[in-house]
């Protein structure tokens, strides 16, 4: 996992859904950035998505910006095509940008493994936090709430320490082109 206290890596990607190539210095939030690696397909995805994007609605007026990624490869998941992106956003309402890594060296500069992947940085671009968004799983009867995810986001929002002990997401893993 990405260490503690890292730069967010920088990237400048297509967004899907409105076309344009966008970078973080440009979507990233006064307060902090939340980068999640996803995909359309996966059902841990699917599972949690409604409350993803509650979460991206309720931090984006605290200056917490949301950014989701895809580096699928869509050669062999055609599901994750930039199409299919955008058509996933519109349908699920979310209110930030859907970007597509072709070349998977965004998802390779974040050390990322699974979809989804949290990844919490505070105003500076330091990583603060990279784990779960819950314990909620899509079979396991645990109702999703975004907890540990919503307890960094709160303690970055009010200037509190975000404990270093964070459990990892948990996932498909990305589909890495070989």
């Amino acid at each position: 996992m990405l260490p503690l206290g890292t730069q967010a890596p920088e990237f400048v990607l297509p967004d899907t859904v409105s076309g344009q190539i966008r970078s973080l210095v440009e979507l990233k939030g006064t307060k902090g950035t939340l980068v999640i690696f996803m995909c359309n397909h996966c059902p841990f995805v699917v599972h949690v998505m409604d409350e993803v994007v509650r979460i991206a609605h309720e931090y984006e007026t605290n200056g917490i910006n949301t950014i989701a990624i895809s580096s699928n490869d869509v050669a062999k998941y055609p599901q994750d095509s930039p199409e299919l992106m955008k058509a996933f956003a519109l349908e699920h309402q979310m209110n930030f940008a859907y970007l597509y890594d072709e070349t998977q060296q965004t998802a390779h500069a974040y050390d990322a493994a699974c979809t989804p992947d949290f990844y919490l940085f505070d105003a500076q671009n330091q990583l603060v936090y990279r784990g779960q968004l819950d314990d909620s799983r899509p079979s396991n009867g645990i109702p999703v709430s975004g907890k540990d995810l919503r307890a960094a986001l709160e303690a970055l929002v009010l200037g509190q320490h975000i404990p270093g002990e964070q459990k990892p997401s948990l996932g498909c893993n990305i589909k890495w082109k070989i």
